[in-house]
């Protein structure tokens, strides 16, 4: 039994960036640079890569890593996790998004540790400070602001905090796309409906939150480049050869 598996859901079919999963980065493919961070984590015991394609599974096999086939008709990645957890007797599921080649594995740590330390709860995530204005008023990168006790009041694509311009700028802070459930409850999360909140802003977390469930936010300084389009591995690569 892995009492804590990683999974990364990785699709072919993207509309900003086909084939991405498969696009090279540093000589390597993207897909296997997330399973390469995945396996340096301490705190996780297997790893598994969940996909529908088969290029994919190719690629990833051929490298001597484990691989599940999910159907075709998940409509986001966490579903397709959920399938694999289905199939899983493991404790804790960790989702690791499969376009994060950069993704720390202390941070991941930290996340895991997180939901072993307290019993209570059922989701954990990361977040790291925003010093560029220009992230914090982009809609790209999703906000979040937490209470004191770490946990996620709100996330936003929209710039929050919203500064009046009275008082000193509170943190800001960027959500990194990663999740760590306790497989019970990530089964259940998808099954439920989609919220209104969720809906409008476009970003799953919010069902979580809408339903009375808390989500415990890590930060930690180590950013991660989500790799969305051609212009984002560009990047990437600049960031591997400084």
């Amino acid at each position: 039994m892995n009492k804590v598996l990683a999974v990364i859901p990785a699709r072919y079919e993207s509309t900003r960036f086909p084939g991405k999963p498969l696009a090279m980065l540093g000589g390597r493919e993207i897909i296997l640079h997330v399973v390469g961070q995945a396996l340096k984590c301490r705190r996780v015991e297997g790893v598994v890569v969940a996909t529908d394609d088969d290029r994919i599974r190719q690629v990833v096999e051929n490298n001597g890593h484990r691989v599940i086939m999910t159907s075709r008709d998940h409509a986001c990645g966490t579903d397709r996790i959920a399938e694999v957890a289905n199939g899983s007797d493991a404790e804790i599921v960790v989702n690791i998004q499969g376009d994060e080649p950069m993704i720390d594995p202390l941070a991941v740590d930290m996340a895991v540790e997180a939901l072993m330390s307290d019993p209570t709860l059922n989701v954990a995530t990361l977040a790291v400070p925003i010093t560029d204005m220009g992230e914090f008023l982009d809609s790209n990168a999703v906000k979040v602001v937490m209470d004191n006790n770490g946990m996620a009041l709100y996330f936003s694509r929209s710039p929050i905090p919203f500064n009046r311009g009275k008082l000193p700028d509170a943190p800001r802070h960027k959500h990194l796309g990663l999740y760590v459930y306790r497989r019970k409850f990530l089964l259940e999360f998808s099954q439920m409906e989609q919220c209104a909140l969720e809906k409008t802003e476009q970003l799953e977390q919010l069902r979580i939150l809408q339903n009375g469930v808390r989500i415990k936010v890590i930060v930690t300084d180590k950013d991660s480049i989500g790799i969305d389009t051609p212009d984002d591995l560009k990047r990437a690569e600049a960031l591997l050869n400084v």
